[in-house]
């Protein structure tokens, strides 16, 4: 049975502490290299400062804990006093956490710190504005795979953070049918045998390709790149296809083309899952700042 269920979770939102660790050390490898040779060659090893986090922009807060995690891996000595809780919404000017401790050691870690922070928020902050959107609908908003090689699982949390949900987080969690797959065998007559716990899911462009795969049940069929007309046609044909009261119904997700203009359109068509690959692809990082006081 496959492990770490994202797709559609409704758990606390959370990132494993291990991996947490290795993406740090990961990133201050990647900054610091050698050794910060300016901090060295520039203030004294006991030099101890204060500074402060600001928000230069309002935003949704995401990723204290992880900041707070850099500059502790760096020096456990570094105070961290955070002044805002996560997934709380700051205004510009305000503090986001004031930091005390050795000047060598914050201004090592601060880059870091400061990159990690600012995108998980402009991901939050992202998702957020998309949900808002979805509020009159049952409609559930996802991301997708389109992530950065190695942040895939600070993104995810992200947009749980901002009110969204997770589609699967690896190859390993579900089956997802696409149409490479379905042409590198051309075509298909039957599923592939799904082992216990594993949740299958069809993609599908057209409407001759849903009412096909449609006749197998799915747990997910998704309409990709498909217009509004025939996504509607499609909620018509699921709602009127007779399911056994053992399997629940086929859900249907809309991807492709999808954006903060036109999701409340996608979602009027009776849509289960809108998936927007825009939450992590293309997010911009908010602007924040870290001043010495």
């Amino acid at each position: 049975m496959a492990y770490d269920k994202y797709f559609l979770s409704e758990r606390k939102p959370e990132i494993n502490p291990e991996r947490l660790e290795s993406i740090i050390r990961h990133a201050l490898i990647e900054d610091i290299g050698r050794g910060d040779i300016t901090t060295q060659l520039t203030i004294p090893k006991d030099k101890e400062i204060k500074a402060k986090i600001i928000a230069k922009e309002d935003f949704l807060l995401c990723g204290i804990a992880v900041a707070e995690k850099v500059f502790k891996t760096v020096d456990s000595g570094v105070k961290f006093e955070p002044k805002i809780k996560e997934g709380k919404e700051i205004k510009a000017k305000k503090t986001i956490a004031v930091i005390s401790g050795k000047a060598s050691s914050i201004l090592t870690a601060e880059r870091v710190a400061l990159n990690l922070l600012s995108l998980l928020s402009g991901i939050a902050t992202k998702t957020r504005e998309f949900v808002k959107e979805l509020a009159p609908f049952k409609t559930k908003l996802t991301d997708t795979r389109k992530t950065m090689p190695g942040l895939r699982e600070l993104q995810k949390y992200a947009v749980r953070i901002g009110g969204g949900h997770n589609h699967r987080i690896r190859l390993d969690e579900m089956i997802l049918i696409k149409d490479n797959h379905i042409k590198a065998i051309e075509g298909y007559s039957k599923l592939p045998s799904v082992p216990a716990g594993y949740k299958i899911e069809i993609e599908v462009q057209n409407l001759d390709e849903f009412n096909h795969a449609l006749h197998f049940k799915p747990d997910v069929i998704m309409l990709d790149n498909m217009q509004i007309d025939q996504i509607n046609e499609a909620v018509k044909i699921r709602n009127s296809t007779e399911f056994k009261s053992h399997h629940l119904p086929t859900k249907l997700e809309a991807s492709g083309g999808i954006f903060l203009d036109n999701i409340k359109k996608y979602a009027a068509t009776g849509v289960d899952i809108i998936s927007v690959g825009e939450l992590t692809d293309s997010v911009k990082s908010v602007d924040i700042s870290l001043d010495v006081v």
